[in-house]
């Protein structure tokens, strides 16, 4: 098949989440299989920097907006993964310092910059030779495709990835004039919102399939606790949805290769987890090899559960336990870990930004991987974490419910702890079940030996999507 995705993110050459993760190698994983894949995402600053291999095509489009003809010359390139990579130019839109807004906030014209490129995909689609069957869009930001497909009879199948339903694209009525649609394609069943545009909205009711990233939240998207007022579009669309749990690049994340920790190790052979361990202490400047080593990698957003993590910290690590983070967000939730650091110098430690490097150190040093999220479509850290034999303490929600399996220490089974109820006392009691399991080495080892053994490739998921590739190619 020919499948062309379009997203606003594509690790390592413009992320912000785990969107820019799956972009990087889902459609590898499916060009291994034999298919032809391509991936189409805005010129950005720091795409045109990092991605060195890009150059300028022939293939300039004429895009229509605001009542002007708008030229958006395509640059091409290939990722590292060996994808073929299409950046739409468009420097007034694009050549910005952040993806989606700063520190204060959204950009004001977001509406258009992504209404621009999803009509630049559409164009860049039907110049392809040979053409794309598929176009494989995913979230808000690509939203507008499916509408503009369907109103411009162009001869595309779509499918929708939901990775975040809490990020919509909702503007202004007014804005809708960016999209190019006529405007009865503004009402309840395309891309209007209580008066507002939602562009996450219309792709949802537009588009030939949609899929959103694991079994459980495909669930929980259709019941008012995690619908974010779309669980009654979900719901009428329900038989359109499918989940399918994200897999990982086992390839960069592989403790017995990844030379970016301090050594490497295996399931037969964890020495050298030991090693990783003692060497992220000392470079965070703790103490005390022999206790529990607790770590979270995150976004530091409401939505990560870290309320309930600065209430129960501080009591563990008055017991003694080490903690160390790795994030950046919300400028008072990184003060107020700086103030945990500041009160627990010994016992805790804290890197404000992202680093992938350390990212990877972090994961291979730690003991158990924090991840208390109020709600996680997919996550993928406690891929990682498992992946390097480092047990995971989440809440069962979304992803985390479905890829983590409750450990019986007794029995040696299960690959981490898991808490239904959010809330401070469920983390609590939890934790400190890993804890009591932390202390028993044999009981430890088998838990951690599990997740390293498990199977978090894309091989057992791509057979997923080419199915419902085929099934809406063949309606």
């Amino acid at each position: 098949m020919n499948i062309l995705f379009a997203a606003s993110e594509i690790t390592p050459y413009a992320k912000t989440g785990g969107l820019g993760d799956v972009l990087a190698t889902l459609p590898a994983a499916l060009r291994s299989r034999g298919h032809s894949v391509s991936v189409v995402l805005p010129l950005y600053r720091d795409l045109r920097k990092r991605l060195k291999n890009l150059k300028l095509s022939e293939l300039t489009l004429q895009i229509e907006q605001g009542g002007k003809n708008l030229p958006a010359r395509i640059w091409q390139g290939v990722a590292r993964s060996g994808v073929t990579v299409f950046a739409v130019e468009r420097d007034e839109f694009y050549d910005r310092s952040f993806l989606y807004g700063t520190e204060s906030g959204d950009y004001h014209d977001n509406a258009a910059r992504f209404a621009f490129f999803s009509k630049a995909v559409v164009d860049l689609a039907l110049c392809l030779e040979p053409r794309p069957e598929i176009l494989h869009l995913n979230d808000w930001q690509t939203g507008l495709v499916p509408g503009l497909v369907r109103a411009w009879h162009a001869p595309f199948k779509t499918v929708l990835t939901i990775h975040n339903l809490a990020y919509q694209g909702i503007f202004p009525g007014e804005d809708f004039v960016q999209t190019g649609l006529w405007t009865d394609w503004f009402q309840p069943g395309t891309y209007e919102y209580y008066g507002r545009l939602n562009l996450l909205k219309g792709g949802i009711l537009q588009a030939d399939a949609l899929t959103t990233v694991s079994p459980g939240y495909a669930r929980e998207i259709r019941t008012p606790e995690f619908g974010c007022g779309l669980e009654t579009v979900l719901e009428s669309r329900s038989d359109c949805l499918t989940g399918i749990l994200n897999g990982i690049d086992v390839q960069s994340w592989n403790p017995a290769t990844d030379k970016k920790v301090e050594a490497r190790f295996s399931p037969g052979n964890l020495k050298g987890k030991k090693k990783c361990k003692e060497a992220l202490l000392q470079e965070f400047g703790l103490k005390g090899k022999s206790k529990p080593l607790l770590a979270c990698i995150s976004r530091l957003v409401e939505q990560k559960g870290f309320g309930l993590l600065l209430e129960v910290l501080p009591e563990f690590l008055q017991k003694g336990a080490r903690f160390v983070l790795l994030g950046s967000g919300d400028p008072a939730m990184e003060r107020a870990f700086q103030d945990l650091v500041r009160r627990f110098p010994l016992q805790a430690g804290l890197e404000i930004g992202f680093d992938e490097k350390l990212a990877h150190r972090l994961e291979a040093g730690a003991d158990i991987f924090l991840m208390p999220s109020r709600f996680e479509p997919c996550g993928l850290n406690q891929f990682y974490s498992m992946r390097y034999g480092t047990v995971p303490v989440v809440h069962a929600v979304g992803g985390l419910g479905d890829s983590v399996e409750q450990a019986d220490v007794g029995a040696g089974t299960g690959t981490g702890f898991k808490f239904s109820e959010f809330t401070a006392g469920a983390l609590r009691a939890t934790l400190q079940e890993a804890l009591d399991a932390f202390s028993n080495k044999a009981a430890w080892q088998a838990i951690s030996r599990n997740g390293m053994c498990s199977d978090f490739s894309w091989s057992s998921r791509v057979p997923e999507y080419e199915k419902i590739y085929q099934d809406i190619l063949s309606s």
